[in-house]
């Protein structure tokens, strides 16, 4: 076996985080669950490209959206278990971002 060769799931796992606006999109929703149009203004990402990383995250399961039937609908996205086990992750880099990032 080649130890150079990188795990499938590491690179699923960057891959995935990889993506443009995924890893903001993650870190505004560990404040909790929040509307669609709540992550779009404190993100600043397009309308069309914040529907693509939700439902991409959504298939991962890493985000969940609920639908609440009232009147008008209300619909919130939150982090599963699975992406909440990213917290740390996302937190680490905010301290290395801290300390080795220019403003």
């Amino acid at each position: 076996m080649d130890k150079s060769l990188i795990c499938p799931r590491f690179e699923k796992a960057i891959s995935i985080l990889n993506q443009k606006w995924t890893g903001l999109v993650i870190y505004q929703l560990l404040k909790g669950p929040q509307r669609f149009c709540n992550i779009e203004s404190s993100v600043g990402v397009s309308a069309r490209v914040l529907s693509e990383r939700l439902k991409d995250l959504e298939n991962e399961g890493i985000v969940k959206r609920e639908v609440f039937p009232e009147t008008p609908v209300r619909i919130e996205y939150s982090l599963t278990a699975k992406g909440l086990a990213l917290e740390p992750l996302m937190k680490e880099i905010e301290k290395w971002s801290q300390e080795w990032m220019d403003s």
